[in-house]
């Protein structure tokens, strides 16, 4: 289904597993090989439409993942939610560190999908929410990776503190992001995989923590 929904927007395209160095886990990802192409107007426009997301593995992604498996006493016994998860490489990374609960958290149904098979190759047990306004029980951490881009998405953080007193947000477009939720903590470095050649500059990752939790 993945695959037919990947081919529906640039024809031929498909997925393969895709070690994600230099992390201990696989996702499927895009073969960058179905990429080497000029793609149509038509597909262009699918992809700028309805860009599948979930098929990267996005350097802020990457990021906080490696972050949150070299620091696993942040996650270890806690309940956490990976917010506009995508291919749910975070997620998956708190639950291999010891998370006793992770939510891949997305609205895009196939980001879901793409969570679960991603949580399947990698033999562990995640936990999925297709809205975030619908979850109930708090959570001791709430992550997001690459939220901070876009300005629609404030009002969206304002209301992170609702649902986790621990804010954990991971930005590579963002370089000094001022927000009363939020104190920058850390620079981290990653590059997303498959490679989009992006600039230098948008493989460095900006860490901020909720400043009520530092």
């Amino acid at each position: 289904q993945l695959n037919s929904a990947l081919q529906s927007i640039v024809a031929g395209a498909r997925l393969s597993i895709s070690p994600c160095a230099p992390l201990n886990l696989k996702l499927w990802l895009i073969d960058p090989s179905t990429m080497q192409r000029p793609f149509s107007p038509q597909e262009t426009q699918r992809l700028l439409d309805a860009p599948p997301y979930w098929c990267f593995c996005w350097a802020s992604g990457l990021a906080l993942a490696q972050w949150i498996i070299e620091h696993p006493e942040i996650v270890a016994g806690k309940r956490i939610i990976d917010v506009g998860a995508g291919s749910g490489i975070v997620a998956l990374a708190a639950k291999y560190a010891g998370a006793r609960e992770a939510v891949a958290c997305d609205l895009d149904p196939l980001a879901i999908l793409a969570c679960r098979a991603n949580a399947e190759l990698n033999q562990l047990a995640l936990s999925y929410s297709a809205d975030l306004f619908s979850e109930t029980q708090p959570y001791d951490i709430l992550f997001a990776a690459d939220v901070l881009y876009d300005a629609e998405n404030l009002p969206l953080l304002q209301r992170f503190p609702e649902f986790a007193k621990h804010l954990i947000v991971a930005d590579s477009r963002q370089r000094d992001f001022q927000h009363p939720l939020l104190q920058k903590t850390a620079v981290l470095h990653a590059q997303t995989q498959p490679d989009l050649a992006e600039p230098e500059e948008f493989r460095q990752v900006s860490l901020y923590q909720s400043i009520q939790s530092l």
